[in-house]
């Protein structure tokens, strides 16, 4: 694990809480305050999840620096196939989530999270990198969150498919992860 590792992965994960704040921006057309609200719960939860991930690997130490490099590739690879298959398949539920309450902001949150949970796995192998990951994953999502509302208020007609970027970013992390696992 090194720090162009957690920054790619940080970017990677967090381009579903850019493609979700894109449409909000998209569907409010102005700067709303709120949008700061947005991008921080979605940090957090991106923080939040990998620790629970960690915690719950832990569990399986043994097992887990044994098998860590295939189950990378493997969760990286999963959650990047369906990061790319869902940037094709429009979802027209993402719309109705499109407003400020907190429970809409908080459920978008948590669906935008999930896939961020299984990430805590990768970390067991190396304890030492969790928290300054997790920061890291948490900060680039919370940027890449505004940066995505404001590219959606301001600059709504380029159509940027930042879930397929997403998806090739984890599937190619996963690789290389991998890779480094089985040759080290």
């Amino acid at each position: 694990m090194d720090w162009l590792n957690v920054i790619v992965m940080g970017i990677g994960l967090a381009m579903d809480c850019c493609a979700v704040s894109t449409v909000q921006g998209l569907l409010h057309r102005r700067w709303h305050p709120r949008a700061v609200l947005m991008a921080t719960i979605f940090g957090l939860f991106h923080m939040g999840m990998p620790i629970i991930g960690y915690y719950a690997g832990t569990l399986f130490v043994d097992f887990m620096r044994v098998y860590a490099p295939w189950i990378a590739l493997g969760l990286l690879g999963f959650l990047g196939v369906k990061m790319i298959w869902e940037s094709y398949h429009e979802d027209k539920e993402v719309e109705k989530h499109a407003n400020w309450r907190l429970s809409n902001l908080l459920l978008l949150a948590v669906a935008t999270s999930v896939d961020v949970l299984a990430t805590g796995l990768l970390f067991v192998p190396y304890p030492e990198w969790l928290y300054p990951s997790v920061v890291t994953i948490g900060g680039i999502t919370a940027l890449f969150s505004l940066g995505g509302y404001l590219l959606g208020v301001y600059v709504g007609k380029l159509k940027i498919n930042m879930e397929l970027i997403g998806g090739l970013v984890l599937i190619g992390l996963g690789v290389k992860i991998c890779i480094e696992g089985l040759c080290s």
